[in-house]
């Protein structure tokens, strides 16, 4: 038994018959000191409502309510998972609200009354339109404090990645505008069950209380995607798919037109987005 009185995991698995399904992109974490380690750097969690993607039998469930939050709201789309996550809720009364559904559908801010965070292992599969969503949210600042979150190493190294090198993408520029992200920990694959075929690694975003430079979010995104979609190429090439003649917002930006996307700093992004929609 745990110090919450409630069976180790493997039980747990074993009892509900939840064996970890690939269309899903579930990995479970198992290691409760580990799962305890997530919540304590996410923390401090006491006045906070915490919300949880894909906590699937719920060992950082656990940890973050054994961790002092004042309420998870666990968003679980296998209703497999449904029966073992009612056991942690009998445990902490009133403490656990779970969500069947998808979260890519879910409207989150909707579920929390007071300060939030959001803590997950982050489904594989849907953690990257999952972060974009969550960076795209208005108004902002948003409705969370912070996000700590779970990626493959790959992804973490992309969130963070500075202008000039190969991680440096779409996704860094989009995290760095609107929050401030580090990476945390690794997480060796041996770790979860099944192990994944990569490490995996938690970073830490959070919120800028105003984003780097003025740029609308939606006309980031495109200018940032068609920008890195042809990355090899200068922009003057890369962003005709904006505009079959970009030399003028380009030059409108005060950048360069023979510099290519991993040259550009967050703020030159947005001076593009702003030009962009000044031309139209």
């Amino acid at each position: 038994m745990s110090v919450d009185n409630l069976p180790p995991l493997r039980e747990v698995i074993s009892k509900h018959g939840l064996g970890a399904l690939k269309a899903l992109g579930q990995n479970f974490l198992l290691d409760l000191n580990l799962t305890g380690r997530i919540a304590r750097a996410a923390g401090p969690l006491e006045g906070y409502e915490v919300i949880e993607v894909g906590p699937g039998p719920g060992g950082l469930t656990r940890a973050l309510l054994a961790e002092g939050a004042t309420r998870v709201i666990a968003i679980e789309r296998d209703r497999r998972c449904l029966p073992a996550l009612q056991e942690i809720s009998a445990a902490y009364p009133g403490r656990l609200t779970i969500i069947e559904g998808d979260a890519l559908e879910t409207d989150m801010a909707s579920l929390v009354k007071g300060p939030a965070r959001i803590v997950a292992n982050l489904p594989y599969n849907i953690a990257t339109p999952l972060l974009v969503r969550w960076l795209q949210t208005e108004p902002w600042p948003p409705y969370y404090a912070s996000l700590t979150l779970m990626f493959q190493k790959e992804v973490a190294e992309r969130i963070v990645a500075p202008p000039g090198g190969k991680a440096y993408g779409r996704l860094g520029v989009l995290a760095q505008w609107r929050s401030k992200p580090r990476m945390l920990f690794d997480v060796n694959r041996s770790a979860f069950t099944p192990p994944p075929a990569v490490t995996s690694t938690v970073v830490e975003l959070i919120p800028r209380a105003e984003p780097l430079a003025p740029a609308d979010p939606a006309t980031l995104e495109r200018v940032v995607a068609a920008a890195f979609g042809q990355r090899r190429k200068m922009l003057r090439s890369s962003l005709k798919s904006l505009l079959p003649d970009p030399i003028a917002i380009i030059e409108e930006a005060g950048i360069n037109p023979t510099q290519r996307a991993e040259e550009l700093s967050v703020e030159e992004f947005c001076a593009l987005a702003r030009a962009y929609v000044a031309s139209r």
